[in-house]
This record gives structure tokens, sequence and C-alpha cells, in this order.
């Protein structure tokens, strides 16, 4: 199929992109990466009045380290966060995350403000933004505003995200000394859509596992933080006690829809599966070295 006409205009500043969103309100779509639109663009899935490219901004790409926070430019590629030091040194659990996105084509051209912005509930972006507590932050013509990730996704494909409002950047706190990660996700095949994931953080304290924070993709509309779930470690004393009533709290927490070949039942079954594995390799980060 072909795309619907549309007009396409390359921005050059963001102040001209804010007045082309006030302007042309609903009708408008940003374009960043395009790894998601294009497809959509192609099937009709959406048909913009006007396309706005952002790609050649300034500023919007980059990744610092800040006064105790990672900031993330909206139009960083996932291979840059992939091969970011920074990333790597302050918030590996991202760098690991970005192995798993898609095909090296994608991941150079994909953008991480592009991800968010769509909120795909499979996406692994989003669920390791609710896991780090990241804050996103907003722009228009009225100026910037900051929303938490988890209340950023609100839906299948929904954000809190306005339609005269940019994502221009993503702001995440560098864990405490001591945290421990791991991203675990199944796929049918390397590079396919997750069938389920889960991003986890924690630190150790004389053996046991505190502070744990569970965020899952491909388990709801939107990414889910399974707090109750993670509270089995702080009540619980033995690991295998605490896993046992971790997997159980699961299907109180989680709700993944079945797609052509998985039902809900067996996305939840495999949701047991990675958290046990994922909190296993926690548990390992945080013994001493022999």
């Amino acid at each position: 199929m072909k795309a619907p006409p549309f007009a396409y205009v390359r921005a050059r500043e963001l102040p001209a992109v804010f007045a082309l969103l006030d302007r042309h309100g609903d009708t408008a779509r940003i374009l960043a990466g395009g790894q998601s639109l294009m497809p959509m663009l192609n099937m009709r899935v959406t048909q913009p009045g006007v396309t706005i490219d952002i790609t050649r901004l300034p500023g919007l790409a980059g990744i610092e380290l800040k006064n105790g926070n990672i900031h993330i430019g909206a139009l960083a590629t996932h291979a840059a966060i992939g091969a970011s030091p920074v990333i790597r040194q302050h918030l590996p659990l991202l760098a690991d995350a970005a192995a798993h996105i898609a095909h090296p084509a994608i991941r150079n051209r994909g953008t991480f403000g592009g991800s968010l912005a769509l909120a795909d509930p499979a996406a692994e972006w989003p669920a390791c933004c609710v896991a780090l507590d990241a804050q996103l932050v907003l722009a228009s013509s009225a100026g910037t505003r900051r929303i938490a990730a988890r209340d950023f996704f609100q839906g299948l494909y929904t954000t809190a995200l306005q339609s005269h409002e940019v994502l221009s950047e993503v702001v995440i706190p560098v864990p405490a000394a001591g945290t421990r990660h791991a991203f675990i996700e199944l796929a049918r095949r390397r590079g396919d859509y997750a069938i389920v994931g889960v991003a986890a953080l924690a630190r150790s304290q004389q053996g046991k596992l505190c502070q744990l924070r569970l965020a899952y993709l491909g388990a709801g509309e939107t990414p889910v933080l399974a707090e109750k779930t993670s509270q089995a470690f702080d009540l619980i004393d033995t690991f295998e006690k605490a896993l046992t009533q971790a997997q159980s709290t699961l299907a109180s927490e989680l709700a993944p829809a079945a797609d052509l070949y998985h039902s809900a039942a067996t996305k939840l079954h495999l949701a047991r599966v990675i958290t046990a594995r994922a909190l296993k390799q926690l548990v390992q980060l945080a013994q001493p070295a022999a």
C-alpha cells in the first residue's frame, strides 16, 4: 500500500515545531526515526494532515550526566544508547535492553523519544523507564512540564502527550550504589516483538533483595510496575518462599492479551518464568565475588 497524501515540513528549530502543532493540532504527526510512523503511513493506520520532521533539530540527541541524573535527548537512537559509555556505567539496564530492540538497521534509525511516544506495550524502553522512575520532559510553546513515566503511559498506544507538545528529553536518576539490574525478554525469534519481558532493579542487604522494582512489557495495555509482587521480597525472609509468593501474586497485577500465537494464560506463565530468572540473576549479582 501507499501512504495517503499529506504535507511534509522539515523543522529547523523547536519554535517552528510548536507553531505547526498549535496550527494543525491532532492532524499533525511528528517524524523522528520513522521506524514506526512510516509503516503506519503505508498501511494507512494513520492519515495526518501534516508530518513534521524533527530529525535535524539541534540539541535533542545528547546523552549526558548532570547533577546525578542522566539526560537522554528524544532523538538519541537505540544504537547510540546501547553504545554509550555513560549509559553503560550509570544505567546498564538500558544498555542491556537496547540489544533486544528489533535489528541493527532499526536500532540505527529508531529513536528513544519515538518509541516512548508511540507507547507500544511490547516495547523495551517504556518498561525500562517505568522501572527506573524516569521523568519525561514535554515541551510546547507554553514551556515545559515533567511527568513520571508510570503516569505518562495511559493505555494502548495512548500517552499523556498532548497534541501541541513534543517529547524533548528523558531525565533518569542514577540508581543508588549497589543497585543490580536484570533485563529478560522472550520472543519467537531474536528481534521479533516481545511475547513478554521484565526490567528488574534491586539492592541487596545481608543477602536479601530489597527495594525491588519489576516492570513488565507485553503484559498489559501499558508497562506494568508490579508493586505487590515486588513487596514479597521485603516481607518474606527466604528467597524461595518469596519467589513462590511473587509468582503467585503476578496474576493479580498482569493482564496480558492473547495474540495470534500465545494465549493470555501462556503469557502469564512465561511472565512467571522470566520473573524467576530475573530474580535469581539479581541474587547472583549481589553475591560477593569468591
